[in-house]
Order: C-alpha cells, then structure tokens, then sequence
C-alpha cells in the first residue's frame, strides 16, 4: 500500500512538474505578444501548407500567441527561405520545410540566396515521409506496370510527368525511373503540388511525382491513383500500393523530412522553448492522426537530431545527383 501511495504521489509530482512548465512557457511567449510567422515556401492547398495550419492552431494554443502562416511560394521554396536569412534573429519568424529546400535545392542552384548550414538554425522534426508516383484519372493505368506499358503502347515511349519544383527529388525520381524503364520521360516542373495536381485532376498531364501527403486525399476520393511510393516499406495509409523497392528501384531508403528552422542567432532559449511546445503539439493524439492521415510518419525530433538527419540526407543525395551528372545551373 505504502509503494502504491508513493508511486501515485510521484506521478502527481512529475505531471504537476510539466504542466508547470507548459504554463511558465506559455506565459513567457504571451508576454513578449509578438506573433510568429512560420513561413512555408509553397503556394495554399498543397500538403505542405496544409501540414503547416494543422500545426499552427495548436502550437497557439500551446503558447498563447498568434501562430500565423504565411506562405511565400516559388523556386521550390527558395523565396521563403531567403525571407527566412533576412529576417531577424527574434523568434518572431519560422520556415516549415521539407528535405528538398533544405538539402536538395543548395545542391543543384549555383547562388541559392542562402546555405541552411549557416544561415538557419534546427528548430525541432516532426515526421518523415516518402515520395509517390500517381497517375490521372484519365489514364487508363491502374498499376505502375500499367503505366509504362501505357506509354510504350500510346505515346511510342515519350511522356510528361509532374513535379512540384525543378531540380528536385521528385525530377531526379522521374529520370532515373525513365532510365530503368527505357522510357523518354519529361520532368515538368510546376510551382508547388497544388497547381500540379489541378493539373492532374483536370488531366492536362498524364502522372506526376510528389510527396504522399500531395496526394493522398484525392487518391482516397478516386480522382488520381498512387501506383508506387519510394523506399522499402508500404505506406499504412495506403498499403495496397508497392514501393518502387518491390519493383527493382532501390537505393531509395533514406526518407525526406519535414522540420521547422529559425533564422541563425535566433536566442537559444526560443529555440529550446520552441521546440519544447512543437514536442507536446506532435504528441496530441489529435494531430498525430490528423498528420499520420495525410501520409506522414509522424515523431517529434530535437534540434540536434533534426540537424543530423538533415546533413545525412543531404550527404546521401549529394551522391545520388553527383551520379545522374546533373550540373547546378
């Protein structure tokens, strides 16, 4: 009886002990009463912004300021992490990004504007994710075999495929694939997910390359059909759909990220506190099912692992475009 009363007195302590400090951070951030700016680098409706609002609503509530979304879209996200660079150091602006701004983009443009090493500082991770490969409604595809037969058979082994930014992992997806394939296929290079899958679902393109999370809701609706995803492990949101590691495209393993970074100087303490609140916010069951429903692997990492998934991505992509012979333009 005696160790049940203390373990029961120990856990009211610890819970008392992080409920404290939820509040003491609340209260510090509502008394600076500056709102914050977490700046996405896509236009609105895409996955990204999408992802972006689902944690804003919560992270103002977790912190008693106005968490605002602003989205700077253009150049794959260049624009928006540039405004990042000059904006100033005071824990008032954020950028949510994913892997290809972050550990893509520097790779393949001479004068990016900015170089994430220096000029951003890891605020905290909160999912990884994979790439898709999806056909339109208008395609008569219903499999990936589907597809490439399609294209020997209707279009003498020529097609356009999408992609949400030049340069990026999904370009670089679709000339290997065309390269496994025997196929002529065209990376075409839209302003963000959104005007890509307008689009797809207006079937003014055949395919395209995104992100799950890009895709998922009009998959789920009927209107485009994931036929593949990246890497070696189905996805659970849709596990009917084969990795392109079960269909002889490996060495594909290393799953993008989505992070949220602040501008270098940014005060160690907002960084800490930040990422503190991020942490609770990932944990709501609310917002772990919502995130996990567009496709996310959802797990909340510190700065320092944000940081370190971040060099190792870009290490492994850094071979994989240094291979294809792609020349940053």
């Amino acid at each position: 009886m005696k160790n049940s009363r203390r373990s029961l007195l120990s856990n009211l302590l610890r819970g008392t002990a992080v409920l404290a400090a939820a509040l003491t951070l609340g209260t510090a951030f509502a008394q600076s009463g500056k709102p914050i700016r977490v700046l996405v680098g896509f236009p609105p409706g895409g996955g990204t912004d999408a992802i972006a609002r689902v944690l804003s609503e919560k992270l103002k509530n977790e912190l008693g300021v106005s968490v605002v979304v602003e989205n700077r879209p253009g150049a794959g996200g260049q624009i928006a992490a540039q405004a990042l660079k000059a904006a100033a150091p005071d824990g008032t602006t954020l950028f949510l990004s994913h892997d290809h701004t972050i550990s893509i983009l520097p790779q393949v443009v001479k004068n990016p504007g900015f170089d994430p090493v220096h000029d951003f500082v890891p605020v905290g991770g909160f999912a990884t994710f994979v790439n898709a490969f999806a056909v339109s409604g208008g395609t008569p595809a219903r499999s990936f075999n589907d597809y490439v037969s399609w294209v020997r058979t209707s279009g003498s082994g020529k097609g356009a495929v999408g992609v949400p930014a030049p340069a990026s992992t999904p370009e670089f997806l679709v000339k290997l694939v065309g390269q496994k394939y025997q196929l002529d296929l065209v990376a075409a290079p839209y302003r963000g997910s959104a005007p890509m899958m307008a689009d797809m679902l207006g079937n003014q393109i055949a395919a395209g390359v995104g992100s799950v999370p890009d895709f998922i809701e009009n998959h789920k609706a009927g209107k485009v059909r994931v036929v593949a995803v990246l890497g070696n492990k189905r996805q659970g949101a849709m596990p009917d759909v084969p990795t392109f590691d079960e269909l002889g495209l490996k060495g594909f393993d290393d799953l993008p990220y989505y992070g949220i970074y602040a501008p270098a100087g940014t005060p160690q303490k907002f960084v800490t506190d930040f990422s503190a609140a991020l942490s609770r916010v990932v944990a709501i069951p609310e917002v772990r099912d919502q995130l996990t429903g567009m496709g996310l692997t959802v797990g909340y990492m510190t700065p320092e692992q944000l940081g370190t998934r971040q060099a190792a991505y870009t290490e492994a992509w850094s071979r994989i475009i240094k291979t294809s012979g792609f020349v940053a333009q």
